[in-house]
């Protein structure tokens, strides 16, 4: 091993010169440092071949990661409307609505959108499908 000498590096200082102003006048000193300068030494570059910078190009571009996609759990939900004594769930309320849709003939894939308006005092569960068509079914 071969073994470096220290250099040491110097700092050159000088005076500056200010522009004169109107009402005062500037006047500047040399900056003087009573720290000595770190000297900072360059490590050794390491040699590489052709080969290993084409191997090293390769594994940088097959780490590439995968995105990680969290699915989030759907709540679930349970309604039921209760009046005088009855007890009606809410999938029972869709399920008589879409079999309402089917025997006008239509199918149950065609229904976009369902808003349901439940009106207990009547047992009836009133229906807009697709926002124009509307219905009423018994519960």
């Amino acid at each position: 091993m071969a073994t470096k000498k220290g250099t040491t590096v110097t700092k050159k200082t000088g005076t500056v010169k200010a522009s004169p102003v109107k009402a005062e006048t500037v006047k500047t000193e040399p900056v003087k440092s009573s720290t000595p300068e770190k000297v900072v030494e360059k490590p050794e570059e390491k040699k590489t071949t052709a080969a290993e910078t084409t191997s090293e190009k390769k594994a940088t571009v097959k780490k590439t990661t995968a995105k990680k996609t969290v699915a989030k759990k759907e709540m679930k939900v349970r309604a039921v409307v209760e009046y005088c004594g009855k007890q009606v769930e809410e999938k029972d309320m869709i399920a008589s609505v879409k079999k309402a849709w089917t025997k006008s003939g239509k199918k149950v894939g065609d229904i976009k959108s369902m808003e349901l308006y439940i009106k207990p005092e009547e047992a009836a569960v009133y229906y807009v499908i697709n926002g124009t068509d509307t219905g009423a079914v018994a519960f």
